[in-house]
């Protein structure tokens, strides 16, 4: 669901209903923290491809240096 959906969702009508007002209110107010927690996603995402990447470089250039264990008779 996206921000955009819960703005602009509209609901039925009915005989004990709610006020449109607070309905809207309420509606902005989700969508607002919905879109805040999508860039948050977005930005841990980055930071985590990021890291991933950082530690792979990392195991590649440690593998490298890395003499192989044992190299003698036994």
């Amino acid at each position: 669901m996206t921000p955009h959906e819960v703005r602009t969702r509209a609901f039925a009508a009915c005989r004990r209903g709610v006020d449109p007002d607070e309905v809207r209110e309420f509606q902005a107010r989700v969508a607002d923290e919905l879109a805040m927690l999508n860039e948050t996603v977005r930005l841990l995402s980055q930071e985590n491809d990021r890291i991933k990447r950082a530690l792979r470089d990392w195991q590649t250039m440690h593998a490298r240096e890395c003499r192989p264990p044992n190299t003698g008779h036994w």
